[in-house]
């Protein structure tokens, strides 16, 4: 289908017509100013338990032998947690695992690969530990290495209920907030209108590696215990406010 110049010169025209009338202003009146913040509010506290993971792995000629020493090794830290006031529900198993072990023979003065040859068998087993009475940590990170724990060693001091501590951090985020916010709208001359949007973002305390939690233990006398610095938990949490501006 072909138009003539004459209908798309009215065509332009038209359209220029309609984007100049005043009808055209209300994409302008629909825009509106926004200022967007964010705010920062911690909260340190000092925490009132111990999660401690540990590990046992055992090495041996067939997978069941490697088994059985890892059971009983682990049976008997089990037990050993029970006697030292360790409740069940804080003890548990996590990442078994059996890996069979391999011997890679030379490469053959023909070039072939021999295959690799299964030599041993090793199994592992790890177990978290929540720790409530905080002075009996390094008793307990001394105990379970004397019976046999070989891996692992993260600690993590938490605190068991952090609701009403996550509570206080918002509110002081959402105060930082307000404040940079009311500080440049101040400055600019504007002022603050309604809350279009918050979210936030919360930042927990991270693990902390026990650094050779063997040497630790056995340094000094078989009664002596790991020494354990239990520190503030810094609870942080990050508010992010969208307002409209005033003008």
């Amino acid at each position: 289908m072909k138009f003539s110049t004459s209908v798309i010169s009215a065509t332009v025209f038209s359209t220029l017509l309609i984007l100049g009338s005043p009808h055209s202003a209300f994409a302008a009146e629909d825009r509106v100013d926004t200022i967007s913040v964010s705010g920062t509010g911690s909260v340190s506290v000092a925490p009132d338990m111990a999660v401690v993971s540990v590990g046992v792995v055992r090495e041996a000629k067939t997978a069941r032998e490697a088994l059985t020493e890892n059971n009983n090794a682990m049976a008997a830290i089990l037990a050993a947690m029970q006697e030292k006031g360790i409740e069940e529900k804080d003890l548990q198993t996590s990442n078994f695992n059996i890996q069979p072990r391999y011997f890679y023979p030379k490469r053959k003065a023909n070039g072939e690969q021999p295959a690799p040859e299964i030599t041993g068998y090793m199994v592992s087993n790890n177990l978290d530990i929540r720790i409530r009475d905080l002075d009996k940590t390094g008793e307990i990170l001394d105990l379970v290495v004397t019976l046999g724990v070989n891996s692992g060693g993260n600690i993590r001091f938490m605190n068991d209920d952090t609701s009403a501590i996550l509570k206080e951090a918002r509110i002081a985020a959402v105060k930082d907030a307000i404040d940079k916010a009311q500080t440049l709208t101040s400055a600019a001359d504007v002022e603050l209108g309604d809350i279009l949007n918050i979210s936030e973002n919360a930042h927990r305390p991270r693990p902390v590696a026990i650094a050779q939690a063997r040497t630790l233990a056995v340094q000094d006398a078989a009664e002596s215990s790991v020494p354990v610095a239990s520190g503030e938990n810094t609870y942080r949490v990050t508010v992010n406010i969208s307002w409209e501006i005033e003008q």
